[in-house]
């Protein structure tokens, strides 16, 4: 596969991070911005497949309060596919986390959440090139050695992205709201997965 990679200087018209995937086509991040995204995100957050966010059911101003609370300690990112918003991105450090309680955080760890918008459209492999753009991100910042996650443990569409990509589970860890699966993937193990696609 074909990727031309190019980041853009941050201003407010321009994107962050913008890749394009031969065949595919042009994936984006821009910042989030609550006022103009948080309807669309509301929408997808109350759907049956986005139970492991853990929104459904909330109110639009509940939900706006949690990404109040989150964006002063979090960077979280809209993200686009030919111009349409088609993902969210949350990165976090895991020092100002919960999951800091469950293992020993190390310089260079970064968290991260992913949630994709519901499918207009079939198309072979479109998760997976998400996943692999935003790795592609977070690595790009050369203090990142380590992204860390901890999705449900019965998140199985995710634990089979996390796996290609090259994470290892360390063990299951139980957190506030859910019983998940803690999760490591280094620069190395990234970029020797990719090398095995």
């Amino acid at each position: 596969m074909h990727i031309k990679t190019h980041t853009p200087p941050e201003t407010k018209s321009q994107p962050l991070f913008l890749k394009e995937v031969a065949s595919v086509g042009i994936f984006e991040l821009r910042p989030f911005q609550i006022e103009n995204d948080l309807s669309i995100i509301y929408q997808w957050i109350q759907q049956d497949y986005a139970v492991y966010w853990g929104m459904v059911g909330l109110t639009f101003e509940e939900v706006k309060n949690t990404y109040k609370k989150l964006i002063t300690n979090s960077n979280i990112y809209t993200g686009y596919y030919n111009s349409q918003m088609s993902f969210l991105l949350e990165c976090y450090n895991p020092n100002e986390d919960v999951i800091k309680e469950h293992y020993e955080v190390k310089k260079g760890d970064r968290g991260m959440h992913i949630l994709v918008a519901p499918p207009t459209q079939k198309i072979t492999g479109f998760t997976w090139n998400i996943f692999q753009f935003i790795l592609d991100f977070i690595f790009e910042d050369k203090q990142v050695e380590r992204i860390v996650v901890e999705p449900d443990a019965n998140n199985h569409k995710i634990h089979a992205l996390n796996n290609k990509a090259g994470f290892e589970m360390q063990r299951l860890i139980q957190l506030p709201h859910k019983t998940a699966r803690l999760e490591f993937c280094t620069r190395e193990q990234y970029k020797n997965a990719l090398l095995k696609i």
